[in-house]
């Protein structure tokens, strides 16, 4: 069954305090989104005043300044709470995407918690038309095994694809230092498969720096990240990284798989 429930700090209406409580609701804005041409215009523009490296909170002021917050999105993975508390300083009840595979590690689950506990956003999981055992019974069990490209597709991409429909602009954490397919990573641009304005204000961020933030904001963050997991997805999917390796090495190890197709 497709499924979209919102964590909704505070009353409606009003800006969120820290806490939240679950209630299901349908996810994106209730105003109509502009235009595609008019929000193509606004890629161009805005990736032309910020250039390449912008510092992350003149970005999201030039969202802020550009688009409403119930128009826009964050894409979180929960491996740090970095990317949400950044926007929602400026953008306060931003919704924060969570793909909701079934296949995260309990460490990513307890993570979004504490981001939808201590942080003034709205948690929206977003799952998959089919529940993992429907799954396997359509396309045999542990498919991410033997197709992991058609894994994501199904439980990465279509859901993503289908829950941005609602906005004019989404965020995400990608960061230029994360692989070799990513090091040209502009800080705004138009996603033409998702038809929206897609931002990544973190771009020019390393690993390290990310890790600083989190830790002099005392943000929550996957646990994970401490014990060799860099970069984390789905539990089957990700093994540690070892010292000197590509932080995204332990994505999809022994394949030649590298992206699970939600920047690509």
């Amino acid at each position: 069954m497709t499924g979209l429930s919102k964590t909704r700090p505070g009353e409606a209406g009003g800006v969120p305090p820290e806490g939240a409580r679950r209630t299901p609701d349908a996810a994106g804005p209730a105003a109509s989104k502009r235009s595609e041409a008019e929000l193509k215009a606004l890629a161009e523009a805005g990736a032309a005043e910020l250039g390449w490296d912008a510092p992350a909170h003149e970005v999201i002021a030039w969202v802020a300044r550009n688009f409403a917050t119930e128009a826009t999105a964050v894409a979180c993975s929960m491996a740090d709470a970095v990317l949400p508390a950044l926007v929602a300083d400026q953008l306060p009840g931003v919704d924060v995407l969570f793909l909701d595979t079934g296949y995260h590690f309990p460490e990513t689950y307890e993570t979004r918690d504490a981001v939808a506990e201590n942080l003034r956003v709205t948690i929206v999981d977003v799952t998959p038309k089919q529940t993992v055992a429907e799954q396997d019974a359509a396309e045999g069990k542990d498919l991410f095994a033997r197709d992991p490209g058609r894994c994501c597709a199904l439980r990465k991409v279509e859901p993503l694809h289908r829950s941005l429909a609602g906005y004019e602009l989404w965020f995400t954490g990608v960061r230029r230092d994360e692989s070799p397919t990513r090091t040209n990573t502009p800080l705004v641009t138009w996603d033409e498969k998702n038809g929206l304005v897609k931002v990544n204000p973190m771009a020019g961020w390393t690993f390290d720096e990310l890790v600083q933030y989190s830790e002099d904001n005392l943000l929550p963050v996957n646990p994970l990240l401490a014990q060799g997991y860099p970069s984390i997805g789905c539990a089957p999917c990700t093994r540690p990284v070892a010292p000197g390796e590509d932080p995204r090495a332990g994505r999809w190890s022994g394949t030649d798989k590298t992206e699970c197709g939600l920047h690509v």
